[in-house]
């Protein structure tokens, strides 16, 4: 699973977990074009200096690679977030810290959000801004909200849990948003076909997700296109309309929205599990799952009892 969060002061302890002993190479460094907001004299730090406190934490073993992936201000005024995804030969991680103004100290963890009503905020943002296909009363007194990646081993793992969830709460709303990440190479057509899919039939989506996710080991870059095809078709899903829908820009822009949506309330990597704007690990197990889906459905309860009062 792409962890939400990793400490930094930890990734030493990840890239020591490589078996073969760290040479005196150099570490080989990945990384995107400066974001827009990593700019000299906004407060933020720059993606030189970043990749140099990388180079310092991680930079004695010669397998592990980093690509900062974004720089923005946090929510928090005075802190800037950063975002990297760190690859070994167990596979690739995004990682969050954070830095402070004046640009001495990280700093990990999660920000949460405080007061009376701290998930409130998220919970309207998702209710606001989900695209992705749904199921479930839509007026329920409680929505879940996936972000997920097709490619995701984790998101395969965590999909029984779920469904198990859904078959046990059959009062909840939920919905799946698409979250594909930059590290894997089919992730963002396989969005664009359960978008499509889930705007030609309801019914179809759900099967042709199950359907992708038994398949996923199979699925490349090179045959990704002949195999959601296919999928869609054991779906009952028109395979053609589906992969010429998938190519337009208005897919692509719904995919991006979903992603800039997850961004905004905190998600980056998948699965990523909202209940009522409450966020928690795709690897949570769905006991606690439900018991927070009830609670929610209380609470929610209650509030609709003391508005009639």
């Amino acid at each position: 699973m792409l962890k939400n969060v990793l400490a930094i002061l930890c990734l030493a302890a990840v890239a020591a977990t490589q078996t073969k002993p760290p040479a005196a190479a150099k570490l080989a460094v990945k990384h995107e074009a400066p974001s827009p907001q990593a700019t000299p004299g906004n407060g933020l730090p720059s993606e030189g200096t970043i990749n140099a406190f990388m180079q310092q934490m991680v930079g004695y073993n010669p397998e592990v690679t980093w690509r900062i992936a974004e720089i923005r201000p946090a929510v928090v005024p005075g802190l800037s977030e950063v975002v990297v995804v760190i690859t070994d030969s167990k596979g690739s991680n995004s990682n969050k810290f954070y830095v402070s103004a004046d640009g001495k100290h990280a700093i990990t963890g999660d920000i949460i959000p405080f007061g009376a009503k701290p998930f409130e905020q998220d919970r309207v943002k998702l209710e606001k801004g989900v695209n992705g296909p749904a199921k479930g009363p839509a007026k329920a007194p409680v929505m879940i909200v996936e972000f997920s990646d097709m490619q995701c081993p984790h998101c395969k793992v965590v999909a029984p849990t779920v469904e198990q969830l859904l078959a046990q709460e059959p009062n909840a709303h939920f919905v799946f948003q698409n979250f594909p990440l930059p590290n894997h190479n089919w992730a963002e057509k396989g969005a664009g076909y359960v978008d499509c899919v889930g705007r030609a039939s309801n019914d179809a989506v759900w099967k042709f997700i199950q359907k992708t996710f038994e398949q996923q080991e199979s699925i490349t870059e090179a045959n990704a296109d002949e195999k959601l095809k296919a999928i869609a078709t054991e779906s009952g899903a028109n395979a053609d309309q589906i992969a010429a829908c998938a190519a337009k820009p208005d897919t692509k822009a719904r995919i991006q929205a979903s992603l800039a949506l997850g961004k905004s309330v905190g998600v980056t990597g998948t699965p990523a599990i909202f209940i009522n704007g409450r966020m928690l690990s795709g690897g949570a197990p769905v006991e606690l799952l439900k018991q927070l889906v009830d609670f929610q459905a209380t609470q929610a309860n209650q509030k609709q009892d003391t508005a009639k009062q």
